[in-house]
């Protein structure tokens, strides 16, 4: 369902439930049937450019609000969420083709978290800290850290979660102060535009969020146009971001591609570790940037795991979402990723993997591949070392906990991970081995949702953080100040030189520092 958005010239671009369009104009798809919902307009430099200006002549006012004032509009932008719970749902799922229980789990609960979360801790977060320092250079004086907003923001977002890793970038950006200019992806605008609507309801000044719908050069647009960028998205347009951005020494944060492993150790509960593969590999029809991508089991329980995650991912429903309850797995988003997907599964079915369940892409309207479970793999597959992105499940079988780690680890790419064992010691100290950003012990993904812990990636799997105090500071100019109250006239160090002052300084050093010596 799809609702009435603001004016192109008020606030962002139109999204229209007519089946015509302007030449253009981007046609929106339902992946799940393959219909077209909306049209909106392709914006382009121009547009971008006045976007900026209006968005940088808001931003002092919305940071002249203070704290409170931000707090009060994302409380109501919160319960705003809420009340229009299905709508956004709704909205969501028919711009994704994903169940209706993943636009509600991992979309709308992580934006009503979101909201509050960061009205609640962006002035802890954003406080001045008073720092104390050992140079005896500053003693006496008042030294400060200071965090003010960078002016104007831009979130370039994906299309698998366009509320959650699109639109949510957008909040403790506005929580900072700055004002923010949003390019969602062009498959799945709809979202972020509704949700804009709501911000303005809820009080949200004109152009301190606006919505730039529009492709690539929308994109690059908007790099050479603000004061910092956010970009979650592939590995390959996040290195291409970071080099335009780099033209005008523009900082950046990257969330990028991940190939989340899951270790499966020999004395862990089997049952909660396969009913976790299934569920973590299929979620979001395994369009999830730390999706589990590939597992790696020791011997002795491999064949009971393998028959354990076959019987489970068979049962699996999977079809177009008709509303709550209707179906376990649905659509894929983008279409050029079932062939992504297709070509992995194939490639490692040439190789010598058997599959298990599913393995086919589905002929029908909209875009689709079957819940695919594949045993017996290895590191000579590209389903082993490229992301796949899609709703597969590959297996291997390792001879114990030091392959797993190693062959986890290889792999340019380290978002998250995940251990299975019954001894916590033991997978908390194999967590600590692995290559990656966040790990979890006897479970997946969720640490996204405590949004205290740092979220981000090691290697090329991204550059900055999500969540925590990192993921607000980032928007923001960290400033020191030191504030002299003394009231001499002339330090001890300046001009002009004498030798007693300098030999008494010499003294001072070597007593501060001396008892540094081994």
């Amino acid at each position: 369902m799809v609702q009435r958005m603001a004016s192109v010239e008020q606030q962002g671009p139109t999204a229209t439930t007519t089946n015509g369009g302007a030449p253009a104009d981007i046609a929106v798809e339902n992946p799940a049937t393959g219909e077209v919902i909306a049209h909106v307009p392709d914006l382009g430099p121009d547009a971008i450019a006045g976007m900026a200006r209006r968005g940088r002549a808001a931003q002092p006012a919305w940071e002249a609000l203070g704290f409170d004032g931000r707090g009060r509009v994302l409380r109501r932008a919160q319960r705003w969420l809420l009340d229009n719970a299905d709508r956004v749902i709704e909205t969501i799922v028919s711009e994704t083709g994903k169940a209706w229980e993943d636009a509600q789990a991992a979309e709308l609960a992580y934006g009503a978290s979101a909201f509050g979360f960061w009205a609640k801790h962006a002035p802890k977060y954003l406080a001045d800290e008073r720092v104390r320092s050992a140079s005896v250079f500053v003693a006496g004086k008042r030294l400060v850290l200071r965090y003010r907003p960078l002016g104007l923001v831009g979130v370039i977002g994906p299309w698998n979660y366009p509320l959650t890793n699109s639109f949510g970038d957008a909040i403790p950006a506005l929580a900072a102060g700055n004002s923010v200019i949003l390019k969602p992806s062009e498959i799945t605008p709809l979202t972020s535009l509704l949700l804009a609507d709501g911000l303005r309801e809820c009080g949200l000044p004109d152009d301190v969020l606006q919505i730039a719908t529009g492709r690539g050069p929308t994109g690059e647009a908007l790099v050479d146009a603000v004061d910092m960028v956010m970009f979650t998205g592939s590995t390959t347009t996040g290195r291409k971001v970071m080099a335009r951005a780099a033209q005008t020494l523009t900082p950046v944060a990257l969330e990028l591609g991940g190939k989340d492993p899951m270790i499966v150790l020999s004395d862990a509960d089997l049952e909660r570790a396969a009913n976790a593969a299934v569920y973590y590999s299929m979620m979001n029809t395994g369009q999830t940037c730390i999706s589990i991508e590939r597992v790696y089991v020791e011997a002795p329980v491999y064949d009971a795991f393998v028959a354990k995650v076959t019987e489970k991912a068979r049962a699996l429903r999977h079809g177009p979402p008709a509303g709550p309850g209707s179906v376990d797995v649905g659509a894929m988003t983008n279409g050029p990723q079932v062939d992504i997907v297709e070509r992995h599964v194939e490639d490692a079915r040439a190789k010598g993997a058997r599959v298990l369940v599913g393995g086919r892409r589905e002929e029908r309207p909209g875009h689709w591949f079957e819940p695919t479970v594949l045993a017996d793999v290895d590191h000579r597959m590209a389903i082993m070392r490229e992301e796949t992105f899609g709703p597969t499940l590959p297996i291997m079988p390792v001879a114990d906990a030091d392959e797993a780690v190693r062959l986890a680890n290889d792999s340019p790419y380290g978002l998250g991970a995940a251990v299975y064992t019954g001894d916590l010691d033991r997978g908390e100290a194999v967590a600590r081995r692995l290559e990656s950003g966040s790990v979890c012990v006897n479970d997946a993904l969720l640490n996204y949702f405590a949004l205290e812990l740092p979220m981000g990636g090691a290697k090329a799997s991204g550059l900055g953080y999500r969540h925590g105090p990192g993921g607000i500071r980032k928007f923001t100019q960290h400033q020191a100040l030191l504030v002299s109250p003394l009231p001499f006239r002339r330090d001890l160090h300046m001009y002009p030189y004498r030798a007693r002052s300098s030999r008494l300084l010499q003294r001072g050093i070597k007593l501060l520092y001396g008892r540094g010596r081994g």
